[in-house]
Formats: structure tokens, C-alpha cells, sequence
């Protein structure tokens, strides 16, 4: 949901179309820097919260954040803006912020996945006194990204000095582009295995539900809504009723208008899955 008018207007928002759960950017996500929240804005954003009894809410990082840059101006901009989104997100109380492993420019995974785990270690000393934790997102491995492998989240989880500060987001379009094909029952069940098995289930504290407009195995990340792409109304009927995941918050990230009509016509479409 968008911030726009003050922080507290994301929930807001939700609130107007029903969301159980709100995900948001705790500043301008096309910004590297942003100002603090207002103490008069933070009160709303927790009196809301309270008031409106969301089930969750938790934040994105910006998507200029790429804590693999090499070294240079974009990788020490990375970390601080990184540090500062931790310090924006401990304020309003969020529990987590979901971010994207980053992308290695040529370097390769091996080299991307190590300078992840050191701005990573650097962002988290910096920001010790916090409990938020970044919920590593799995990508669709378009250009250098990695993280579209949930091994390279494992290794990342290795390699930290503070794993308890990292969480897992697991994005089902990106899923479904790099190559998991999460269609059918069993599909989805080997990959939901595959996560147990090397980060653990325990570890995943949210969804982003999205459908996919790219086909299995694109390594092209574009969203689609809810059984309009190439995953399909199965798919999610298979996901939204995982009893492995009954307790864990899910959230749209499907294009929308100013008027969300849109994600009114795809919670309604997952909540019909439901059984």
C-alpha cells in the first residue's frame, strides 16, 4: 500500500478494501535516503495498526538497495540506506522488511552471494539494538540477481554472523520464472521441501502472491493477477490452503490504479480459494 499523505495512510488504505495484511516501503523506494517519520505520524501508524487489527505488517527495502555492489559509491550508499531503512522500520514497529539478496554485476553468484553476506553483517552491527529482521526474498534470477536458487539464500543464512536477524519471503511468480514449477500439488509441495530442507519452514514469515506473466522458467520477473498468468487459479488454490502455512501472511504485489479495484478482484479471488 502506497505511504503517499503520511505513513499511517498505507494502512488506511488497507483498511478501506479489507486487507488482513500490508506490506509497505518505509520511504521512497526509488530513493537511496529518506527523512524520519514525524512522532505524530508513527502514533497514527501504531493507533491504526491497534484499531484496525491487521493480522500483519511489515516493509520492503528499496529497490536501489543492493547490498552485492562492489565496492564503490552504489555499495557504501546500499549499506546506509539499508541501516537507515532498519532504523525507519524499528521505529514504526515492524517486525521485518522483505529484501530482494541483490545482484552481482558480472562478478558472479559465488563473489555476489559473499559481498551480500558482508553488507549484510555491517548493516546488522550497525543496527544491533534492533530486533527487525530482513526477510530475504527469492528472486526470478533476471539479469545478475541471484537468489532465484533457494540454496543462495542457504548460503546467505551460512554466512551471516547473526542469522536470527534474517528471515525468508517467498514471492510465487518469482517461484514459477526460475524455474519451479509450482502449478500442481506436487510441484509446489518439492519446492516448499526444498525450503524446508535448507533454510527451514520456520525461517518463511510471509508470501507475496502473485501470478506470473512470463512462462515457467523465464528468469523474467512480471507480475500478473491472481489466475490471469501462467501459474493459474490451481496453483494459488494449492498455496492459500498449505495447513505447513496456515499462519503465515500473505500479500499482493499485483499492478493496481489508484483506486485499488484491482486488488479488491484478486482478494477475492484467494479468498474463494480458500477451503
Amino acid at each position: 500500500m502506497s505511504t503517499s499523505g503520511g505513513v499511517w495512510r498505507a494502512l488506511e488504505r488497507g483498511a478501506s478494501i479489507d486487507c488482513e495484511i500490508v506490506q509497505i516501503f518505509v520511504k521512497s523506494n526509488m530513493r537511496w535516503f529518506g527523512n524520519p517519520h514525524s512522532p505524530a505520524d508513527v502514533t497514527n501508524f501504531s493507533k491504526l495498526q491497534k484499531e484496525k487489527k491487521f493480522a500483519a505488517v511489515f516493509g520492503h527495502t528499496g529497490y536501489l538497495i543492493n547490498a552485492a555492489s562492489p565496492a564503490g559509491s552504489n555499495r557504501d550508499n546500499s549499506i546506509k540506506s539499508l541501516i537507515q531503512e532498519i532504523g525507519f522500520a524499528t521505529a514504526l514497529g515492524l517486525p521485518f522488511l522483505v529484501m530482494h539478496p541483490g545482484a552481482h554485476m558480472g562478478a558472479g553468484e559465488k563473489v555476489g552471494i559473499r559481498r551480500a553476506i558482508a553488507g549484510l553483517n555491517e548493516a546488522f552491527e550497525a543496527t544491533h539494538a534492533s530486533s527487525v529482521r530482513i526477510a530475504l526474498e527469492n528472486t526470478a534470477g533476471q539479469g545478475s540477481c541471484f537468489g532465484y536458487r533457494i540454496e543462495h539464500l542457504a548460503a546467505i543464512y551460512d554466512g551471516v554472523k547473526d542469522p536470527k536477524r534474517l528471515a525468508v519471503c517467498l514471492d510465487t511468480c518469482h517461484f514459477f520464472a526460475a524455474g519451479y514449477d509450482i502449478r500442481t500439488a506436487k510441484g509446489w509441495d518439492t519446492a516448499l521441501k526444498e525450503v524446508d530442507q535448507l533454510v527451514g519452514l520456520k525461517q518463511v514469515v510471509a508470501f507475496h502472491l502473485n501470478d506470473s506473466k512470463t512462462d515457467l522458467g523465464s528468469r523474467v520477473d512480471r507480475h500478473e493477477h491472481i489466475g490471469k498468468g501462467k501459474i493459474g487459479l490451481e496453483g494459488f488454490r494449492n498455496i492459500v490452503n498449505d495447513p505447513r502455512l496456515r499462519k503465515c501472511p500473505g500479500c499482493l504485489e499485483t499492478p493496481k490504479s489508484e483506486d485499488l479495484h484491482e486488488d479488491v478482484e484478486n482478494l477475492k479471488t484467494l479468498r474463494k480459494l480458500v477451503r
